[in-house]
């Protein structure tokens, strides 16, 4: 098999389990490290030319890191495009299991059955801390309804506050985020690298836990260690 990946998360997966596989990737494929593949543009700009030139077998995508044009060029051009859509941790899961057999991979990897386990404890008893979760900075943008962020977050006990918002990554006003009666704020250092220095400030007198965004917003291999290193950085904050 040939592949190319659209997705960080995805090329990590098939990078680990595929040996060999991967031909291609995005500008923000960083992981695992020293990939050796071309970087082809980014998520939303690819280069579909230089894509197409590497003959693929297939290209795997996401219908929310990747634009409808740029697979809809994709397959004008002949190729295969497998296009995941992950909203919770269950349908990442699948999804995963979906995209690594199209990859060729014959057994699941050890991996994965690390993340389901890991995941599969219960959320801790009580109730949930309620969160404000930005993931943009100027404007201000939160996570909102049916987000895999929120889903992990959820499963560690704690209520995105914007949940039920009409929008996935709904843009509101720094004075409504503070007024949200949150118990916390969770800021992760992706998309925007939020930092101890950049962030927390603008919500003075609320817990912030600050959070590697890999193992918040990535479903792969990332997956096995990301409960215990949210759960570390969620308990800093509450000290």
């Amino acid at each position: 098999m040939r592949v190319v990946s659209l997705v960080p998360s995805l090329t990590e997966a098939v990078a680990v389990s595929a040996p060999g596989a991967l031909v291609g990737r995005t500008d923000w494929c960083t992981h695992p490290a020293g990939l050796g593949v071309p970087a082809l543009g980014g998520t939303k700009n690819p280069d579909v030319a230089a894509i197409a030139a590497l003959r693929p077998d297939l290209v795997v995508a996401n219908e929310e890191e990747n634009r409808p044009g740029d697979l809809a060029a994709l397959r004008a051009a002949g190729l295969e495009v497998l296009v995941t859509e992950v909203r919770s941790l269950e349908q990442a899961l699948g999804e995963l299991d979906r995209v690594l057999r199209a990859c060729g991979v014959a057994s699941r990897p050890r991996w994965l059955d690390e993340a389901e386990a890991a995941w599969a404890a219960p959320a801790p008893e009580g109730p949930p801390r309620r969160a404000v979760v930005p993931v943009w900075r100027r404007p201000w943008m939160v996570l909102g309804r049916d987000t895999f962020a929120g889903d992990l977050l959820a499963r560690l006990g704690v209520a995105n506050v914007y949940a039920g918002h009409a929008e996935r990554y709904p843009r509101v006003p720094l004075g409504e985020l503070r007024a949200a009666q949150a118990d916390l704020v969770v800021l992760p250092d992706e998309p925007y690298r939020f930092t101890a220095d950049d962030g927390p400030e603008a919500f003075e007198g609320l817990p912030a836990a600050l959070v590697d965004g890999r193992y918040l917003t990535w479903y792969g291999p990332s997956l096995a260690r990301a409960r215990e290193a949210l759960e570390r950085a969620l308990r800093a904050a509450t000290r």
